[in-house]
């Protein structure tokens, strides 16, 4: 069985508050994207005694295989579902990882829809949801994989009216890696004067003067590179431009339809898609 784990970017993101668990409380709406990585899954019937063998492709992909978060997904099924066979899962990267796109995440999520569907475990979403939660606080949401306001630690989620038919969707990563402590260490939590669900709600023309990323400011002083791919969004006739997640990808909805031309880096990573 083959799934295609999708992507997300963030529209706006505020840190709130530094809880006592020394996690942080935010606020940001996750929106799905069709930009995708490939899983598949497979029976092992083969005599290897290892219960999940894993391999994959494509992107380099950092650190031990075994610590994928796939193979984590079936290993936490298998603690409570012992009967769980063995199986082949091989992944075929195509998301930029440690970019702000979630493609990690969405890989668990989806790795654990997947084993649900296959073997027949017949979990509802609330337990899917609790399986994802502790996979990675982005997980649950592609459980449900539909534009989402999110709280929290970004694992309370509630529906929200977005719909960008229409845009085009300019993704661009340069190759950055950013390290979410690293990230977070520059921020100053902060109520902000008027919620993401208010401005959302408004047109996208307006997005540009409200719509914040709170990662930006301290990423794009220790990276100005980042933050000259924004600009050069908006130089290019963007209506909208921001920073995914803790970075390092940036994005751009663009309207017009007009052949993009952007003056950036041979090696950056660039796809254009319908948002």
């Amino acid at each position: 069985m083959i799934v295609f784990p999708n992507c997300k970017i963030n529209l706006g993101l505020h840190i709130l508050r530094k809880r006592a668990d020394g996690y942080h409380d935010l606020e940001t709406v996750f929106y799905p994207v069709r930009f995708t990585d490939i899983l598949e899954l497979i029976p092992d019937r083969s005599t290897n005694d290892q219960p999940v063998t894993y391999s994959q492709s494509g992107l380099e992909i950092q650190g031990n295989p075994l610590d994928n978060l796939c193979v984590k997904a079936y290993q936490l099924l298998k603690k409570d579902y012992p009967a769980l066979p063995p199986v082949k899962m091989h992944l075929h990267k195509v998301i930029p990882t440690g970019a702000g796109l979630g493609g990690g995440s969405a890989d668990a999520a989806f790795s654990l829809q997947l084993l649900n569907d296959y073997f027949k475990l017949e979990l509802s979403t609330d337990q899917l949801l609790h399986y994802a939660l502790s996979l990675g606080s982005d997980c649950p949401f592609f459980i449900l994989n539909k534009p989402a306001y999110a709280t929290g630690r970004g694992e309370l989620l509630k529906p929200v009216s977005v719909d960008l038919t229409g845009y085009t969707l300019v993704i661009i990563n340069p190759g950055i890696h950013v390290p979410t402590a690293k990230a977070f260490a520059g921020i100053r939590p902060a109520l902000p004067e008027k919620s993401l669900k208010e401005i959302i709600a408004q047109p996208v023309s307006s997005w540009a003067e409200e719509l914040v990323n709170d990662f930006e400011k301290p990423i794009f002083y220790q990276y100005p590179e980042i933050a000259a791919i924004k600009d050069e969004l908006y130089r290019a006739g963007a209506v909208y431009a921001s920073m995914s997640g803790s970075g390092s990808t940036v994005y751009g909805l663009f309207t017009d339809g007009k052949p993009l031309i952007l003056n950036l880096p041979p090696d950056y990573f660039i796809k254009v898609l319908p948002a």
